[in-house]
């Protein structure tokens, strides 16, 4: 594990490596606070589309860092995250964002995954999220980090907030879905949450207590 501040690589810009809205705004505030100028590729509209093609998060989620620090000339973060059912063998995994095939929107992907499981009873409903997040030098350099949540599919979609998974994806301790959540209670408690809480120390200049980190 390293702190690049404290190695001497002060990042006081960062890209972050989605077009994806909604992951934007979650990322902006798990981020905010830092003293960091966070840019989007709004910003880079010629930036690369980087196709997700590896068989793993940590895969996809370094591509996307790499080739966006390497285009961009700046730092980049990235992250993919995976859904593993148990009762499905673990899909849909890494796959889970085109679950229901290429350009399926959420709500596809949720009924899909609610067709599979139906008739299948509670307690084999088990399930968990990885998120897998990398922050990239322009030099090539790559730092990881990762979070887990574990729950349940529930039955039906539930709650209007989040996105993705959210709305079938229950916590027992908490008793709602993802998407019953408030978004600053998510953005304690999420996969993606706890990934970027070993983000937050690598960039920042404070040596706090978290999760493990990873290097490549």
């Amino acid at each position: 594990m390293g702190n690049w501040s404290r190695a001497g690589t002060m990042i006081s810009e960062l890209v972050l490596a989605t077009r994806n809205r909604d992951k934007v705004i979650e990322l902006v505030a798990l981020l905010g606070g830092l003293g960091i100028t966070i840019h989007t590729l709004d910003e880079f509209p010629d930036a690369p589309d980087v196709v997700e093609d590896g068989d793993t998060c940590l895969a996809n989620a370094v591509k996307k860092a790499r080739a966006i620090a390497e285009f961009t000339g700046l730092p980049a973060v990235a992250d993919d995250t995976g859904l593993e059912v148990d009762a499905l063998g673990g899909r849909p995994g890494v796959y889970a964002a085109r679950y229901a095939g290429e350009g399926a929107t959420y709500e596809d992907n949720c009924l899909k995954l609610l067709r599979e499981l139906s008739g299948v009873p509670r307690e084999r409903r088990t399930a968990r999220f990885l998120t897998v997040a990398a922050l990239a030098l322009p030099s090539g350099k790559i730092q990881v980090a990762q979070g887990t949540l574990d729950g349940v599919i529930a039955e039906a979609a539930v709650g209007s907030s989040g996105f993705g998974y959210d709305p079938v994806f229950f916590i027992p301790e908490l008793g709602m879905t993802l998407a019953q959540l408030a978004s600053d209670q998510k953005n304690r408690v999420s996969h993606r949450a706890k990934a970027f809480a070993s983000v937050r120390e690598i960039l920042s200049p404070q040596v706090v207590t978290v999760p493990p980190v990873l290097s490549l």
